[in-house]
Protein backbone atom coordinates (compact mmCIF):
# COMPACT_ATOMS: atom_id res chain seq x y z
CA UNK A 1 0.00 0.00 0.00
CA UNK A 2 1.56 3.65 -0.65
CA UNK A 3 2.06 5.51 1.93
CA UNK A 4 -0.40 8.84 2.29
CA UNK A 5 0.33 12.32 1.37
CA UNK A 6 0.33 14.52 4.26
CA UNK A 7 -1.71 17.83 3.66
CA UNK A 8 -1.94 20.73 5.77
CA UNK A 9 -4.35 23.35 5.48
CA UNK A 10 -6.72 20.92 2.82
CA UNK A 11 -9.35 22.52 3.22
CA UNK A 12 -8.28 26.27 2.52
CA UNK A 13 -8.15 27.86 -0.95
CA UNK A 14 -4.84 25.78 -2.03
CA UNK A 15 -6.18 22.59 -0.60
CA UNK A 16 -9.35 22.45 -1.86
CA UNK A 17 -7.81 22.33 -5.16
CA UNK A 18 -4.85 20.18 -4.25
CA UNK A 19 -6.33 17.09 -2.48
CA UNK A 20 -8.70 16.22 -5.41
CA UNK A 21 -5.96 16.01 -7.64
CA UNK A 22 -3.62 13.93 -5.25
CA UNK A 23 -6.66 12.16 -5.67
CA UNK A 24 -6.62 11.61 -9.11
CA UNK A 25 -3.10 10.35 -9.34
CA UNK A 26 -4.18 7.86 -7.02
CA UNK A 27 -2.97 8.67 -3.96
CA UNK A 28 -4.69 8.51 -0.70
CA UNK A 29 -4.54 11.46 1.70
CA UNK A 30 -4.29 12.09 4.84
CA UNK A 31 -5.47 16.10 5.93
CA UNK A 32 -4.54 17.72 8.91
CA UNK A 33 -7.45 19.95 10.30
CA UNK A 34 -7.69 22.38 13.61
CA UNK A 35 -11.46 21.10 13.21
CA UNK A 36 -13.16 17.57 12.86
CA UNK A 37 -13.85 16.38 9.33
CA UNK A 38 -15.40 13.07 7.91
CA UNK A 39 -13.19 10.87 6.35
CA UNK A 40 -13.52 9.28 2.77
CA UNK A 41 -13.05 8.30 -0.86
CA UNK A 42 -9.19 8.48 -0.17
CA UNK A 43 -8.96 10.79 2.58
CA UNK A 44 -8.38 10.79 5.77
CA UNK A 45 -8.98 13.54 8.58
CA UNK A 46 -6.89 14.06 11.61
CA UNK A 47 -7.26 16.66 13.96
CA UNK A 48 -4.18 18.72 15.21
CA UNK A 49 -2.66 22.17 15.35
CA UNK A 50 0.78 22.91 14.25
CA UNK A 51 1.08 26.27 16.12
CA UNK A 52 0.86 24.70 19.20
CA UNK A 53 2.39 21.30 18.89
CA UNK A 54 -1.20 19.25 19.08
CA UNK A 55 -1.87 16.26 16.70
CA UNK A 56 1.46 16.89 14.60
CA UNK A 57 3.73 13.53 15.04
CA UNK A 58 0.67 11.11 14.55
CA UNK A 59 -0.82 13.07 11.81
CA UNK A 60 3.07 12.70 10.09
CA UNK A 61 3.54 9.10 11.06
CA UNK A 62 3.92 6.83 8.04
CA UNK A 63 3.15 9.59 5.22
CA UNK A 64 6.35 9.97 2.79
CA UNK A 65 5.55 13.06 1.04
CA UNK A 66 4.54 16.43 3.32
CA UNK A 67 2.22 19.11 1.46
CA UNK A 68 2.46 22.22 3.62
CA UNK A 69 -0.46 24.53 2.57
CA UNK A 70 -1.46 25.95 5.38
CA UNK A 71 -1.00 29.56 6.44
CA UNK A 72 -1.68 32.09 8.86
CA UNK A 73 -1.21 35.63 9.32
CA UNK A 74 0.85 35.16 12.19
CA UNK A 75 2.96 31.95 13.16
CA UNK A 76 3.81 30.60 9.83
CA UNK A 77 7.73 30.38 11.35
CA UNK A 78 6.65 28.13 14.16
CA UNK A 79 4.07 25.96 12.36
CA UNK A 80 6.88 25.14 9.61
CA UNK A 81 9.50 24.48 12.55
CA UNK A 82 7.05 21.97 14.04
CA UNK A 83 5.74 20.08 11.63
CA UNK A 84 9.60 20.27 9.60
CA UNK A 85 10.76 18.33 13.25
CA UNK A 86 8.55 15.74 13.07
CA UNK A 87 8.26 15.23 9.72
CA UNK A 88 12.38 14.61 10.29
CA UNK A 89 11.46 12.27 13.56
CA UNK A 90 8.88 10.28 10.87
CA UNK A 91 11.51 9.81 8.38
CA UNK A 92 9.64 11.93 5.87
CA UNK A 93 10.82 11.66 2.39
CA UNK A 94 9.89 14.67 0.97
CA UNK A 95 8.74 18.18 2.35
CA UNK A 96 6.83 20.82 -0.33
CA UNK A 97 6.78 24.32 1.14
CA UNK A 98 4.22 26.89 -0.25
CA UNK A 99 5.52 30.35 0.04
CA UNK A 100 5.22 34.36 -1.49
CA UNK A 101 7.06 35.84 -3.94
CA UNK A 102 9.21 38.74 -2.56
CA UNK A 103 9.70 37.34 1.39
CA UNK A 104 12.95 38.06 1.28
CA UNK A 105 12.66 41.51 -0.08
CA UNK A 106 9.34 42.98 1.29
CA UNK A 107 9.54 43.71 5.15
CA UNK A 108 6.28 43.07 5.85
CA UNK A 109 6.10 41.00 9.36
CA UNK A 110 4.13 38.27 7.65
CA UNK A 111 6.93 38.10 5.01
CA UNK A 112 9.43 38.16 6.88
CA UNK A 113 7.75 35.14 9.25
CA UNK A 114 7.21 33.13 5.92
CA UNK A 115 10.69 33.37 4.98
CA UNK A 116 11.83 31.88 8.52
CA UNK A 117 9.77 29.13 7.39
CA UNK A 118 11.34 28.80 4.26
CA UNK A 119 14.59 28.42 6.56
CA UNK A 120 12.99 26.30 8.63
CA UNK A 121 12.20 23.76 5.81
CA UNK A 122 15.64 23.65 4.13
CA UNK A 123 17.27 23.53 7.69
CA UNK A 124 15.30 20.50 8.39
CA UNK A 125 17.20 17.24 7.43
CA UNK A 126 14.39 16.30 5.02
CA UNK A 127 14.58 16.63 1.34
CA UNK A 128 12.84 19.54 0.20
CA UNK A 129 11.11 21.74 -2.31
CA UNK A 130 9.65 25.29 -1.63
CA UNK A 131 7.60 27.64 -4.19
CA UNK A 132 7.24 30.68 -4.19
CA UNK A 133 3.65 32.07 -5.78
CA UNK A 134 2.30 35.25 -6.64
CA UNK A 135 -0.96 36.62 -4.16
CA UNK A 136 -3.86 34.30 -5.69
CA UNK A 137 -7.08 36.09 -7.33
CA UNK A 138 -9.44 35.09 -4.23
CA UNK A 139 -6.68 37.24 -2.05
CA UNK A 140 -7.35 39.73 -4.50
CA UNK A 141 -10.62 39.61 -5.14
CA UNK A 142 -11.37 39.81 -1.05
CA UNK A 143 -8.95 43.06 -0.82
CA UNK A 144 -10.96 44.80 -3.56
CA UNK A 145 -14.10 43.89 -2.24
CA UNK A 146 -13.41 45.58 1.07
CA UNK A 147 -11.92 48.70 -0.48
CA UNK A 148 -15.06 48.46 -3.23
CA UNK A 149 -17.66 48.77 -0.25
CA UNK A 150 -17.04 52.29 0.71
CA UNK A 151 -17.82 55.27 -1.72
CA UNK A 152 -14.18 56.94 -2.08
CA UNK A 153 -11.58 54.08 -2.37
CA UNK A 154 -7.91 54.59 -1.49
CA UNK A 155 -6.12 52.85 -3.84
CA UNK A 156 -2.24 52.72 -2.98
CA UNK A 157 -0.10 54.43 -5.65
CA UNK A 158 2.87 52.62 -6.97
CA UNK A 159 1.49 49.14 -5.53
CA UNK A 160 1.23 46.32 -8.96
CA UNK A 161 0.25 42.84 -7.88
CA UNK A 162 0.92 39.34 -10.37
CA UNK A 163 -2.29 37.88 -9.26
CA UNK A 164 -2.13 34.12 -10.24
CA UNK A 165 -4.94 31.62 -10.37
CA UNK A 166 -4.88 29.02 -7.20
CA UNK A 167 -5.79 26.25 -9.03
CA UNK A 168 -2.69 26.50 -11.37
CA UNK A 169 -0.24 26.84 -8.03
CA UNK A 170 -2.14 23.44 -6.46
CA UNK A 171 -1.45 21.52 -9.64
CA UNK A 172 1.97 23.07 -9.61
CA UNK A 173 2.51 22.28 -6.13
CA UNK A 174 0.82 18.70 -6.93
CA UNK A 175 3.51 17.45 -9.71
CA UNK A 176 6.17 18.84 -7.43
CA UNK A 177 5.30 16.22 -4.36
CA UNK A 178 4.90 13.52 -6.52
CA UNK A 179 8.26 14.59 -8.04
CA UNK A 180 11.53 14.16 -6.09
CA UNK A 181 12.66 16.98 -3.57
CA UNK A 182 14.08 20.18 -5.83
CA UNK A 183 14.80 22.98 -3.23
CA UNK A 184 13.99 26.16 -4.47
CA UNK A 185 11.76 26.16 -8.20
CA UNK A 186 10.91 29.11 -10.43
CA UNK A 187 8.14 30.94 -8.85
CA UNK A 188 5.13 31.27 -10.02
CA UNK A 189 2.84 34.09 -11.01
CA UNK A 190 -0.26 35.29 -12.77
CA UNK A 191 0.66 36.40 -16.65
CA UNK A 192 -0.48 40.04 -16.10
CA UNK A 193 0.54 42.60 -14.08
CA UNK A 194 -1.59 45.29 -12.81
CA UNK A 195 -2.10 49.03 -10.98
CA UNK A 196 -4.10 48.25 -7.69
CA UNK A 197 -6.43 50.65 -9.31
CA UNK A 198 -7.04 49.14 -12.25
CA UNK A 199 -7.93 45.79 -10.16
CA UNK A 200 -10.22 48.07 -8.42
CA UNK A 201 -11.63 48.81 -11.83
CA UNK A 202 -11.67 45.83 -13.23
CA UNK A 203 -14.00 44.73 -10.53
CA UNK A 204 -16.49 47.58 -10.50
CA UNK A 205 -16.92 47.17 -13.99
CA UNK A 206 -17.89 43.13 -13.48
CA UNK A 207 -20.23 44.43 -10.72
CA UNK A 208 -21.78 46.86 -13.07
CA UNK A 209 -20.48 49.76 -10.37
CA UNK A 210 -18.58 53.04 -10.07
CA UNK A 211 -17.07 54.55 -7.14
CA UNK A 212 -14.34 57.27 -7.04
CA UNK A 213 -10.77 56.11 -6.41
CA UNK A 214 -8.42 58.21 -4.22
CA UNK A 215 -4.38 57.38 -4.88
CA UNK A 216 -2.82 57.00 -1.92
CA UNK A 217 1.06 56.86 -1.27
CA UNK A 218 2.40 53.95 0.93
CA UNK A 219 5.34 55.33 2.67
CA UNK A 220 8.50 53.72 4.28
CA UNK A 221 10.67 51.04 3.40
CA UNK A 222 7.46 48.97 2.87
CA UNK A 223 6.02 51.25 -0.12
CA UNK A 224 9.22 51.87 -1.62
CA UNK A 225 9.82 48.09 -1.75
CA UNK A 226 6.30 47.86 -3.44
CA UNK A 227 7.31 50.37 -5.82
CA UNK A 228 10.33 48.93 -6.58
CA UNK A 229 8.64 45.79 -7.96
CA UNK A 230 9.82 43.36 -5.03
CA UNK A 231 6.48 41.63 -4.94
CA UNK A 232 6.38 40.65 -8.62
CA UNK A 233 7.87 37.41 -10.29
CA UNK A 234 11.39 37.49 -10.81
CA UNK A 235 13.48 36.35 -14.10
CA UNK A 236 13.05 33.11 -14.76
CA UNK A 237 9.75 32.60 -13.50
CA UNK A 238 6.91 30.97 -14.23
CA UNK A 239 3.89 32.66 -15.65
CA UNK A 240 0.29 30.65 -15.25
CA UNK A 241 -2.64 30.98 -18.39
CA UNK A 242 -5.54 32.43 -16.26
CA UNK A 243 -5.56 36.30 -16.00
CA UNK A 244 -7.51 38.51 -12.99
CA UNK A 245 -10.43 39.79 -16.12
CA UNK A 246 -10.95 35.40 -16.87
CA UNK A 247 -11.25 34.84 -12.93
CA UNK A 248 -13.45 37.80 -12.88
CA UNK A 249 -16.02 36.60 -15.07
CA UNK A 250 -16.23 33.12 -13.69
CA UNK A 251 -16.49 34.56 -10.25
CA UNK A 252 -18.41 38.10 -10.25
CA UNK A 253 -19.66 38.25 -13.87
CA UNK A 254 -19.53 40.53 -16.64
CA UNK A 255 -22.70 42.69 -17.40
Amino acid sequence: MTPPVLVTGGTGTLGRHAVPLLREAGREVRVLSRRRHTSGDGVEYTVGDLRRDVGVDAAVDGADTVLHLAGAPRGDDTAARTLARAAARAGVRHLVFISIIGVDRVPLGFYRAKHRAERAVADSGVPWTVLRAAQFHDLVLAGVRNLAKIPVVPVPTGLRLQPVDAGEVAARLVALALGGPAGRVPDLAGPKVYAVGDLVRGYLRARGEHRLLLPVRTPGRIGRAYREGANLAPPGAVTGGRSWEDFLAERVGVP
